[in-house]
């Protein structure tokens, strides 16, 4: 199973495992430090593996992970704990302040294990 972003092209040293998939719990975030960043790690109800930035950048706290999970329309997202704001897990682009978002990083799977890779170029 390979993850959207899958940025294919890349140097095997630029992807760093992080865990087992089976470890990730369905719809609830984990955190990772990679690549000297804090990331949030999701995984949705049909197995795919998500990364962004853990900062929440209304409440300026590392929240991400303990957000909500869930879809608008065929969009899923994580909801802040603290403000409720809706973020794209596959953009970080957010859902209802369009000039906000947060980091979104290349993530696949390999053999069971969850590889984060770098940045994605921000949403237009």
């Amino acid at each position: 199973m390979n993850a959207p972003g899958s940025g294919g092209g890349r140097r095997a040293e630029e992807w760093q495992p992080v865990c087992r998939v089976a470890e990730l719990e369905v719809e609830r975030g984990a955190t990772a430090l990679v690549h000297g960043q804090a990331i949030a790690i999701f995984r949705t109800q049909d197995d795919q593996v998500y990364a962004l930035g853990n900062h929440d950048p209304f409440a300026k706290q590392s929240v991400l992970a303990r957000g909500i999970v869930g879809t608008r329309g065929e969009t899923p997202f994580v909801a802040s704990p603290l403000h409720k704001h809706a973020f794209d897990l596959r953009s970080g682009r957010c859902l209802d302040d369009r000039n906000v978002s947060v980091p979104a990083y290349d993530v696949r799977v390999i053999e069971g294990v969850v590889l984060v890779g770098h940045r994605k170029p921000d949403a237009a």
